[in-house]
């Protein structure tokens, strides 16, 4: 596959491509990556559950096993409340292998040389921008719940509005926390979107230029890869642990705890 990449040129494009239409749904080719990998997902995790009900346990059980409880561990270790974690920790952990899974799918050698009507059939969900900018939106929607739930509707608008005149100093550290919550909108999407399509333009170019030798070539990188996939995904996870943290935190004393927490 990609000596045929190779020889037919790099396929560059910002938005994801439309495959087909079902009616008034238009199906995108990293909507089709997508749907594999999320299945992919929930199989592995299917077949995990069933062997550790029934007590068969082999390594790729032991290994996802391992790779839960230290996802879970961290999540307990930043929000400081370990009731707390076991409720935030189910989908900090599943955000987390979904975007995994999908990133090294989107490394698959069908990737790019299959082609529908011209056009790559599947691409990396995380290089489409409105799969990232879901996910951002998600993670921040989340945030703010766990801050009503912790201050109160009225206690989590005293964060960002305050009196000018009874306490200028609050009214002006609420708008820049405010300024700070669509900051960290973008940059959760931006950032994984950035470095899961720069992975990708990275793999097309050096397949291009190696051209009949893109097999040999392309080892160290697809191994670069993969490596950043499981960082970009920890990353995400981390960061949307952290701002739940932060949004849910007793005032200083439990920002400073959180804070403290996410530079272990």
């Amino acid at each position: 596959m990609n000596v045929l990449f190779a020889s037919t040129g790099p396929h560059v494009s910002l938005p994801a491509e439309l495959m087909f239409s079902v009616g008034p749904l238009d199906i995108y080719n990293s909507q089709l990556l997508g749907i594999l990998g999320t299945l992919t997902f929930m199989g592995l995790f299917w077949y995990a559950a069933r062997r550790i009900q029934q007590r068969r346990y082999n390594r790729l059980v032991i290994l996802m096993l391992w790779g839960y409880e230290m996802l879970l561990n961290t999540v307990e270790e930043v929000m400081g409340d370990r009731q707390r974690a076991r409720q935030l920790a189910p989908m900090a952990i599943t955000l987390f292998f979904v975007i995994m899974i999908n990133n090294w799918f989107g490394l698959l050698p069908f990737v790019g040389p299959v082609t529908w009507h011209g056009e790559p059939l599947f691409r990396g969900l995380a290089s489409d921008l409105n799969f990232t900018a879901a996910l951002a939106i998600i993670t921040m929607v989340v945030a703010q719940v766990w801050a009503v739930k912790t201050h109160g509707f009225f206690g989590n608008l005293g964060r960002y509005f305050g009196n000018p005149f009874k306490d200028p100093i609050h009214a002006v550290e609420g708008f820049l926390e405010l300024i700070a919550e669509f900051s960290r909108l973008i940059a959760l999407a931006m950032r994984l979107f950035g470095n899961v399509f720069g992975g990708e333009i990275l793999l097309l170019a050096m397949a291009f230029i190696t051209s009949w030798a893109a097999s040999v070539a392309l080892a160290p990188f697809m191994l670069l890869e993969l490596f950043v996939g499981v960082v970009q995904a920890y990353v995400f996870f981390m960061l949307l642990v952290v701002f739940v943290s932060l949004a849910s935190a007793h005032h200083e004393s439990g920002d400073k705890d959180v804070m403290a927490a996410a530079t272990v």
